[in-house]
């Protein structure tokens, strides 16, 4: 298969598996609960073609992304738009696709309003809010305290004013909590308060409230330590608050919003040992990958502590060794495992990586030091 997309390094992503992944999910859940998939996750654009055909929406994070998700013909009904700095060229385009727009800021709905003048068409919105809460257990916290993403809740209730002042086409909330949670009593808990607040608004100020993305944060076992998100109660809960919204405030939609769930597992990156080296005793299998490929596997995308991601020798079962897996760039942090327990691996084997189809070749310094780009494949 390596060969077949053109050598190493490169990425591999499962299309049978991330139609199981998303079909499983789809068949448990509620059918008032749209699954939509968050492209900054993994913007490739035949893997972003694939989901749209399977998820109910997409979420894009820039105007880059917005182009992906319109190229898969997916409804602009379907597509939102959020991030807490959007140029106004960004705004432009994505009232002119007529997708949904996150608002993050008064200055945004600003824009917005000067645009939907010009051009005689109100922009959908949503209020993105920075919650007084945050996701516990969470990877990223993206909410409670002070954040760069979305609006104070207690200036949501302004902020809906001034969207109603501007005369823009006010749709819902976007509360999104935080993101890789692998506990799902945390994520019970924050879909719920969300949940209570968002009515609580609505209610407040006499507004009809269509959508609630709820955002995602469901997360992915990294290591062996880690434990699977126990996903079965988690959607039970949405499917109880989807009942809830049926009866309490029937034109409410709920939406969750993942992307790391949907393709992280599926995913490998694989590169060749190019030399086998002996530190001092320590063994270095020097590969034609690295960090500038896969930053997040190096430890140097927001770990705390490094944690060796999963790792095999292609085509080798018996473990006989510890190695440390190292790129070709010349900085000791081009580190893809560190002192793992491997079978011996000599020139010219590959080195697989797993848990590599999220937050990997679009998420590294692909620049740096020059060396050629990973290749990318649905297979």
């Amino acid at each position: 298969m390596v060969e077949a997309v053109g050598g190493t390094p490169c990425y591999l992503y499962d299309r049978q598996r991330i139609t199981e992944r998303v079909q499983g999910l789809r068949g448990a859940l509620s059918p008032r609960v749209r699954l939509h998939y968050a492209i900054k996750a993994n913007p490739m654009p035949a893997l972003v073609f694939h989901l749209a055909g399977l998820a109910d929406g997409l979420d894009v994070a820039s105007a880059g992304e917005l182009r992906v998700a319109l190229d898969t013909g997916k409804s602009p009904e379907h597509i939102s738009f959020a991030g807490p700095g959007k140029s106004e060229r960004e705004l432009r385009q994505a009232h002119a696709a007529g997708i949904l727009v996150n608002v993050e800021s008064f200055r945004e709905v600003r824009l917005l309003e000067g645009i939907s003048r010009q051009t005689g068409r109100s922009a959908r919105v949503a209020v993105r809010a920075n919650l007084p809460f945050a996701l516990r257990a969470s990877g990223m916290k993206m909410t409670g305290g002070a954040q760069q993403f979305g609006v104070d809740a207690e200036r949501v209730p302004e902020l809906i004013g001034e969207i109603q002042r501007a005369g823009l086409d006010f749709e819902g909330f976007h509360l999104f909590a935080g993101s890789q949670n692998l506990r799902a009593d945390a994520i019970i808990e924050a879909q719920s308060r969300s949940f209570e607040l968002a009515r609580e608004w609505a209610q407040q100020l006499k507004v009809p409230l269509r959508s609630l993305n709820l955002g995602g944060g469901f997360g992915i076992p990294y290591t062996p330590a880690d434990k699977p998100l126990e996903v079965r109660s988690v959607i039970e809960h949405l499917n109880t608050l989807a009942e809830r919204a049926r009866a309490e405030c029937p034109e409410t939609e709920l939406v969750i919003e993942l992307g790391r769930y949907l393709v992280g597992e599926a995913g490998l990156y694989v590169c060749r040992v190019l030399d086998r080296k002996i530190s001092r005793e320590q063994v270095f299998l020097v590969t034609d990958g690295g960090m500038h490929h896969h930053l997040a596997a190096s430890g140097n995308f927001g770990q705390v502590i490094r944690k060796n991601y999963p790792v095999a020798v292609n085509g080798k079962q018996e473990v006989t060794e510890v190695a440390s897996v190292v790129g070709p760039l010349c900085t000791p942090l081009d580190l893809l495992a560190d002192k793992a327990w491997l079978p011996q691996a000599n020139e010219g084997d590959l080195i697989v990586v797993f848990q590599s189809g999220a937050y990997g070749r679009s998420a590294s310094p692909r620049e740096f030091l020059s060396h050629p780009s990973a290749l990318e494949a649905l297979v």
